[in-house]
């Protein structure tokens, strides 16, 4: 049993989600736990302020220079921080920096292109192929135009 009367496994379940939030939404109970947890997993603490970190670049940067910059520095603690799994994020973010960088002049993504293209390939596997392209061209804007 910790100091907060949870056993180990009841501690891990609950935090579980409310590491997805910021501090600053955390209850009492939350921040009684996120302290015991943090101090029994040292990683799960740096994992989870790198995570915040990255999420406040996008959420409060708006100049393309200065996500730049933050975006370096965050790759910069990832590479210090060793978590492996932040290496496979930090790098894709470097491989497509530029593109990614175009969110902070208007706050748009890719996202309805990407939704649009999932429509289209569960449209395409319905079918089981497409034979005739034009006719299957013809099919995508009577539904989706």
């Amino acid at each position: 049993m910790l100091s907060n009367g949870d056993t180990l496994t009841q501690l891990l379940a609950r935090r579980r989600y409310s590491l997805y939030k910021n501090k600053s939404s955390w209850s009492e109970n939350q921040i009684q736990r996120a302290a015991i947890l943090f101090e029994l997993y040292p990683d799960i603490e740096k994992a989870y302020n790198l995570a915040q970190e990255l999420r406040n670049v996008f959420k409060k940067t708006t100049d393309k220079i200065i996500g730049l910059s933050k975006l370096a520095k965050w790759h910069e603690k990832v590479n210090q921080s060793g978590l492996k799994p932040f290496n496979t994020i930090s790098r894709s973010i470097m491989n497509h920096y530029q593109t990614i960088l175009n969110y902070f002049d208007n706050r748009s993504t890719t996202a309805s292109a990407e939704s649009f293209n999932a429509k289209i390939k569960a449209f395409r596997s319905q079918f089981r192929g497409v034979r005739n392209v034009a006719f299957f061209l013809f099919r995508l804007t009577n539904i989706y135009a």
